[in-house]
């Protein structure tokens, strides 16, 4: 949590200010007392009326400059909190931008989510309580104590005793529920995760009547949290009573010594009432600085969870090399490449060796399983190898620059993902410079013309969260014309053409063939046809390469290939001519 403070840099005068305005107007609520006093004693007492005015009068100067303070101080408290916690989300933001695939594989979707939300939250309102009353409580308990030692010196003892016993419980339980809650915001990443999953898979959930199965996995999940939360919050709830018992009990003892010193002549009946409106205020501080400390220590678990993802660093390395525009980046070498993902049993590529000319189209065929996205996945340097080497236009992906490197490649994942926005936003993520012209043609090449043009509104037709108001096959053709608006130097087509009619396919393969700018294409498929007329064909079995060559070399010579075109092409040839 103290690493955090850093990013308070900036709110200096801001964190200086808000605790000061408080103390400010705490020092006119310590002088309330006196004035009471003043008006019980000289003025009711002693029958002078223009007394109790002019005491009166005073009273309400005070509250009212003491509310002026009071407003100032919530404003610089909130300023610098809400700036606090934008800077801090900017900041955990980037950092998991910059971590790479295996970290964030590592952490998980939903305890990063929590994190950027619930977790700041909570820091941001610790900010706020704590500028606001972490010096005004102390300063409010010690100084009624010291305004009480300048009545009488016996009574006074009496509130050093009470703030002791209750800094014991105070501290007691603090110390006791900074753990528990550290459980409780893990507990909720795994409720997080369960929400994200059962609402991105609703629809198998359903179709395989799992609703009332997945319902109780999320109730025993949710019971799990709400045992801990209540277990926590017997625990700090415990905090109020012990408090009220402490005061409440200090409070009788009070007015029975100050009745015996009252009736012995040391005290005035005004400064009975003085001492017990310091020993009340001293109630209401520290009701306040229990709830505080409490808050407080919700927020000091959660900075900790945030610390420790700032905490992670990327396991990639960023290379140094930036290839100029006229460099060659198209060709691709696969040099007896594995790799081995963190925690796994077995390598997921295992001895890959392969070579790619500029402008060539590879094909990247296997079962279900055996690698072809990890391959792919190697050449934008999503993850890195293990063992061996990529090589891009003869230099290893690892000596460039990440960004650098993903300027010159273009990738369409498996899972076709649009943003909300328009199609023209889209599409520009590819180029933030392509006209019109260029989107169109991006657009035919990825036979998704007719889908924009059959929008009211084009170009500008709404895309909401996801592309969830496009079909599967719509939404991979849009991104599938983003990438090629990027004009990449190698264009990689990750099984994105799984929601397309066979027709549709055979046409974008052209249309990528026909194309004058002409990149290194990479298509992975589970699909013969995809495959069959690329200038190289990568099969691969088990995360190892079963064959290297043309349709027809392969077919002659690589029983797996053989296997996988045999057991689609006749199905194809029916599709095909029906």
């Amino acid at each position: 949590m103290k690493k955090l403070f850093v990013y308070l840099k900036g709110y200096g005068r801001e964190c200086v200010l808000a605790p000061l305005f408080k103390m400010l107007e705490a020092s006119f609520e310590l002088f309330i007392p006196l004035v009471v006093a003043s008006i019980i004693d000289g003025g009711i007492l002693g029958g002078d009326r223009a007394h109790i005015v002019r005491m009166v009068l005073v009273m309400a100067a005070l509250g009212f400059v003491g509310l002026a303070s009071a407003v100032t101080a919530q404003y610089f408290a909130a300023k610098a909190a809400i700036g606090f916690s934008a800077r801090l989300r900017h900041v955990l933001m980037a950092h998991i931008q910059s971590l790479s695939y295996t970290e964030i594989d590592t952490l998980g979707t939903s305890t990063l989510i929590t994190r950027m939300t619930s977790d700041v939250n909570q820091v941001q309102t610790g900010v706020n309580m704590c500028l606001r009353l972490l010096m005004r409580s102390p300063f409010v308990v010690f100084g009624a104590m010291v305004m009480a030692f300048t009545i009488d010196f016996d009574c006074a003892l009496i509130f050093a005793g009470v703030i002791a016993v209750l800094c014991i419980i105070v501290f007691s339980i603090m110390l006791a529920t900074i753990p528990m809650y550290r459980r409780v915001q893990g507990q909720l990443d795994s409720v997080t995760s369960a929400t994200r999953e059962n609402l991105n898979g609703v629809r198998v959930l359903r179709a395989f009547c799992k609703e009332d199965a997945e319902a109780e996995k999320f109730n025993k999940r949710t019971s799990i949290l709400t045992r801990m939360q209540l277990a926590v919050g017997r625990v700090s709830a415990a905090m109020n009573p012990l408090t009220y018992v402490v005061i409440n009990a200090a409070v009788i003892l009070l007015i029975y010594t100050g009745a015996l010193r009252v009736e012995m002549g040391s005290l005035t009946q005004g400064e009975v009432v003085a001492l017990y409106n310091y020993m009340s205020q001293i109630l209401v501080e520290l009701v306040k600085m229990a709830n505080l400390i409490i808050l407080l220590t919700k927020a000091w678990a959660c900075g900790d969870r945030i610390a420790s993802v700032l905490d992670i660093r990327s396991s990639q390395q960023d290379g140094t090399c930036v290839p100029t525009a006229d460099m060659p980046l198209g060709s691709v070498q696969f040099d007896n490449v594995s790799l081995l993902y963190k925690g796994a049993g077995a390598e997921s590529l295992d001895g890959i060796t392969f070579s790619v000319h500029p402008g060539q189209t590879v094909g990247v065929i296997g079962g279900t399983g055996c690698g072809k996205t990890s391959l792919v996945g190697l050449i934008p340097r999503f993850y890195d190898a293990t063992e061996g080497r990529v090589l891009l236009g003869g230099t290893d992906v690892r000596s460039i620059r990440k960004e650098a490197l993903r300027e010159r490649i273009a990738i369409v994942p498996q899972k076709a993902v649009l943003f909300k926005g328009t199609i023209r936003s889209n599409l520009l993520w590819g180029n933030a410079n392509a006209t019109d012209e260029e989107l169109h043609e991006a657009l035919r090449i990825a036979q998704a013309l007719d889908v924009v043009n059959a929008k009211p509104g084009r170009l500008d037709e709404p895309v909401e969260q996801g592309g969830r108001n496009f079909s599967g096959g719509q939404r991979q053709r849009l991104t599938i014309a983003r990438a090629l608006v990027k004009r990449p130097d190698i264009l990689i087509l990750d099984d994105s053409a799984s929601a397309l009619d066979y027709a549709t396919d055979a046409s974008l393969r052209r249309a990528i063939r026909e194309m004058d700018h002409r990149p290194t294409t990479f298509i992975v498929s589970q699909r013969a046809s995809s495959v069959r007329y690329a200038d190289v064909i990568i099969v691969l079995e088990d995360g190892r390469t079963a064959g290297v060559g043309t349709h027809e070399e392969l077919l002659a010579s690589c029983p797996v290939y053989q296997e996988i075109y045999a057991s689609q092409y006749e199905a194809e040839e029916v599709a095909q001519h029906a």
